[in-house]
């Protein structure tokens, strides 16, 4: 992650600007849970929501990042954590231990904790659809200022349409050079039919102008995972 191998570099400060600009997006109401999705697989979203809660954590803000990817899950690699107990478990738990304690794992980064996927279920969108992660997601937002969460590509699957219905805010990350107009014209579409609160696009792998700006990161010009928000 650029925000933790190299936290001066263009890429890191663009998440930090991200940041900003969330915070200031969501002004008007409380930001309690945000949902990150892409259109299509491979746009650097979960990188995105990993290098998001990193400079959100390092501000101060206790963060819990909770993988609703229970198809490819993804962030327990990033975070070089177990995957399992996670959410998942808390579902298969509900009957024998309603009030389990949740899961949550410490990482590397002060104030950062993860809620792993847990195991791969046969039902993806029938767990994420029901009353039950309603109350999971309740729970994990007591436990955090903000809650980050991961999910599927928006277009081949319904679960990130069933999420953005249960986050406060949604942020459409697109891949530079990686996805089609008409694929975020109609991940755009499904989340105004879900009725989401969309914050805002934040364009991932852009291009660094280091003729323009490199003098003032020091050499330190890697644009690896740079979002413009």
């Amino acid at each position: 992650m650029v925000t933790v191998t190299k936290p001066r570099s263009p890429g890191a400060e663009a998440y930090r600007t991200l940041r900003t600009n969330i915070h200031f997006a969501a002004a008007a109401r409380p930001l309690r849970s945000l949902l990150c999705v892409s259109a299509g697989p491979g746009e650097g979203k979960s990188t995105a929501v990993a290098n998001l809660a990193v400079v959100m954590a390092q501000a101060g803000t206790r963060v819990v990042v909770l993988d609703g990817d229970l198809r490819r899950p993804s962030q327990h690699a990033i975070f070089n954590l177990r995957n399992a107990p996670g959410l998942t478990n808390l579902f298969l738990s509900a009957a024998e231990t309603p009030g389990a304690d949740l899961p949550l794992q410490s990482t590397a980064v002060e104030n950062l904790r993860l809620l792993a996927s847990g195991p791969r279920p046969p039902n993806p969108v029938e767990l994420l659809a029901s009353g039950r992660m309603e109350e999971i997601l309740g729970r994990v937002v007591e436990r955090a200022d903000i809650v980050l969460i991961d999910s599927p590509p928006l277009v081949p699957f319904a679960d990130a349409a069933v999420l953005s219905a249960k986050a406060d805010g949604v942020v459409l990350v697109v891949g530079a050079g990686t996805v089609k107009r008409d694929l975020v014209r109609k991940a755009k579409a499904q989340l105004e039919a879900a009725n989401a609160r969309v914050l805002g696009v934040a364009v991932v792998n852009v291009a660094f102008d280091a003729a323009s700006f490199g003098p003032y990161y020091e050499g330190d010009a890697s644009p690896s995972g740079s979002p413009a928000a």
